[in-house]
């Protein structure tokens, strides 16, 4: 990881919602998230360290609640097995902020057959043309 902070560190940059979520593995509620039927094109980057996760190229309307993408920006998002071992948890591989879930095999019509449910609250979001 390249951005590392302590918790009093992340807290004087995220809002208490954002340091719930990233930090502490917290969800936000569905439909809250000003990104979930957001379609403009650019490129929606971690909201504590700003690092580049997904563009717009890559998002889908799902239904779920929450942003989708079918894809992240190579080497953005790292996966690890929930402790409950039913998920897979997506993180930023910059700072490890808690992103979401990525769900396998639900026959989205998308290249991957993936969904990468993240919260909206984990995401900044720079208009552009869709491309990292």
């Amino acid at each position: 990881m390249t951005h590392q902070k302590t918790d009093q560190e992340w807290r004087t940059v995220l809002s208490p919602e954002q340091f719930r979520v990233l930090r502490q593995k917290g969800t936000e509620r569905p439909n809250t998230s000003e990104y979930n039927k957001h379609t403009d094109k650019g490129v929606y980057s971690c909201a504590a360290c700003q690092t580049p996760l997904y563009t717009s190229s890559t998002k889908f309307n799902s239904g779920c609640g929450w942003p989708a993408f079918f894809d992240a920006i190579p080497g953005a998002v790292g996966r690890h097995a929930d402790p409950d071992g039913h998920r897979i948890e997506i993180v930023c591989n910059a700072c490890g902020g808690h992103l979401g879930h990525v769900f396998k095999g639900e026959g989205f019509p998308n290249p991957t057959d993936e969904r990468h449910c993240v919260n909206g609250i984990s995401l900044k979001f720079q208009p552009g043309d869709g491309e990292a």
